[in-house]
């Protein structure tokens, strides 16, 4: 009796192993989290499964600030076809975003046009990291690899399925052919 007890055991395990995370209502793991938007608004990522998402770390000091303008030309290009860029002020480095939710969403607005999502300011590093950053750090991608972000407009590509296919340097421009190439690719994949 031990032995069958033993054996149902098992195949449950396996079973539950088998079926965990198969199902279509299970968000993808960088989508598993609720985030704020620059208006407090509390937003589940989910939101954004089936789309291709651009997730970066801004700020609005920053001698990389006029990435804004391209993120915004990708979002205004692209948006119908399936991306959703999404910007996450942080003031981890150098204090470049020292602004309150309202000031930034202020300065994106007249600066730059910005009108795809904003969360609100998070930490990116450290003990402070938000969960989402967290999860992005830790995944071992292409062409930058896990670790600490480097500093502001740190980029990650997520395809339709929530997964990290990519993460970029703040350096490489939105429009960079290598990261652009990254989007079109997920966004013609289905």
């Amino acid at each position: 009796m031990e032995k069958l007890s033993l054996v149902f055991a098992t195949l449950f395990v396996v079973a539950a192993v088998a079926s965990f995370g198969q199902g279509e209502e299970t968000a993808p793991a960088a989508l598993n989290f609720k985030m704020k938007t620059l208006t407090g608004k509390e937003v589940d990522l989910a939101k954004y499964k089936g789309q291709v998402v651009l997730i970066v770390n801004t700020a609005s000091e920053c001698g990389l600030t006029p990435q804004y303008e391209q993120l915004q030309a990708l979002h205004a290009g692209l948006a119908d076809k399936g991306l959703a860029v999404v910007g996450f002020p942080c003031n981890q480095f150098g204090g470049q975003e020292p602004g309150t939710a309202e000031e930034i969403g202020t300065f994106c607005k007249q600066n730059y046009g910005v009108t795809f999502d904003m969360f609100a300011k998070v930490e990116v590093n450290g003990d402070g990291a938000c969960p989402l950053y967290k999860y992005l750090t830790a995944v071992e991608t292409k062409p930058e690899g896990s670790g600490k972000i480097g500093w502001n407009f740190e980029k990650f590509v997520l395809d339709r399925k929530g997964k990290v296919v990519g993460r970029f340097s703040p350096t490489t421009s939105p429009d960079d052919p290598a990261l652009v190439k990254l989007i079109e690719t997920q966004l013609s994949a289905k």
